[in-house]
């Protein structure tokens, strides 16, 4: 598959080929149909935010297609549009996510900075921070609501 790179901050993005992804458990494939640019992005990018995945494939406004679903995911069909925001993982476990603020859990991962995202033709996501995506919306504006809007 196709995506576009970030080996190091203060770096281009280089479009490159990469094998396809495997959904592990409780994991989505994602045929991406869009992928907003966020300022976070640029912030990656600029070296911003300390410590990102390298090599990373940037991108947490995404929209697209589940394609396959890993062992024990349920909650989407394929070929159900989905949207995956910058929240990635949670470890279910910490104080906050204890208390339904995972949002503020402890060992977080996060999509396009510390796990891959949607630069890409396909990316995988833990289906417990996918949304299901209105009809109302198309691909491209629904893509920029999954950081600010939050759908």
């Amino acid at each position: 598959m196709k995506a576009m790179l970030m080996k190091g901050p203060r770096q281009p993005l280089q479009m490159v080929d990469l094998p396809m992804p495997k959904p592990g458990s409780g994991q989505v494939l994602v045929h991406v149909h869009a992928c907003a640019v966020c300022r976070t992005d640029l912030h990656v990018i600029d070296g911003e935010l300390a410590n990102p995945k390298l090599p990373l494939i940037l991108g947490h406004e995404i929209v697209g297609r589940v394609a396959e679903r890993g062992e024990g995911a349920k909650r989407f069909q394929v070929g159900d549009r989905v949207g995956i925001p910058w929240l990635g993982w949670t470890d279910g476990t910490c104080r906050f996510c204890r208390s339904q603020r995972e949002n503020l859990c402890e060992n977080a991962k996060f999509t396009g900075y510390t796990i891959d995202g949607g630069y890409a033709e396909y990316t995988v996501a833990d289906e417990r921070f996918c949304f299901p995506l209105p009809a109302i919306y198309t691909d491209v504006e629904a893509a920029p609501l999954l950081c600010a809007g939050m759908l």
